[in-house]
């Protein structure tokens, strides 16, 4: 049972989860405590590939998988490739693998050269702890362990690799990258925060429309994390996980 986390962050995002239904979130590559060399694939394509080898080292050919924002990049394209290994399906404000997404301003400027890298390396802590308490709704989603631990990891390989997988997908690409969708043929959950800054909620239904077996749950007043602002979604994806 995979949890795939986004950007900025890691897999401490998942530490409630697993302690309910147990599985394995692993660092993505170039983030958390995962590897950050230069010559590493920061792609949703290298994050599918990183995800291949992890579950074949551990014997695992059937999972049920969570993702959320990039992590949803890396493990669709994994479910696409082999939609017969996955049982479940959940999608937490991901990454949109669909006609019609925009990057939001801070994408654009990443994925412009030379700005992207002076922008991304002037970044000091208070406008990074603001940035991911803009992206909840409550006062204060986060611990000050938690933002902590964010910055302490917000070193130059992880904005290298935040870098390179914005450049690595234009729009066009991002779409193309969600081209085998109905295939997936898995029970899915789809939850979206309806406050998200950075990802429109109307890409919920957009998402169910293209996987053949999914529901929707739009969580009012929860923001790009939303089970921050509501603590009872961990209980709600674990049920579904656990479903027979």
């Amino acid at each position: 049972m995979p949890y795939l986390h986004g950007v900025p962050i890691s897999s401490d995002d998942w530490v409630e989860f697993l302690q309910l239904t147990g599985g394995l979130a692993p660092d993505l590559l170039g983030f958390g405590r995962s590897a950050k060399a230069g010559n590493l694939d920061y792609s949703i394509d290298g994050h599918a590939d990183f995800l291949v080898r992890l579950l074949d080292e551990l014997g695992a050919e059937r999972v049920k998988l969570v993702a959320h924002d990039w992590g949803a990049g890396g493990g669709l394209a994994f479910a696409q490739r082999h939609p017969d290994r996955i049982e479940r399906l959940v999608l937490v404000n991901a990454l949109p693998l669909l006609p019609g997404f925009h990057w939001h301003r801070l994408g654009r400027v990443w994925r412009r050269r030379a700005i992207g890298e002076l922008v991304m390396g002037s970044i000091p802590r208070w406008l990074l702890v603001r940035t991911m308490r803009a992206g909840c709704v409550g006062a204060n989603p986060w611990t000050p362990e938690q933002l902590n631990a964010i910055w302490e990891q917000f070193d130059q390989g992880t904005q290298r690799a935040i870098l390179r997988l914005h450049r690595s997908a234009d729009e066009q690409a991002l779409a193309a990258a969600g081209s085998a969708l109905d295939t997936l043929s898995a029970p899915a959950l789809v939850i979206w925060g309806e406050r998200d800054p950075w990802f429109a909620p109307d890409f919920a239904g957009l998402y169910a429309n293209r996987l053949p077996n999914a529901e929707v749950e739009l969580v009012p007043d929860a923001g790009h994390w939303p089970w921050l602002d509501r603590p009872e979604l961990v209980g709600r994806i674990a049920s579904f996980l656990q479903a027979p």
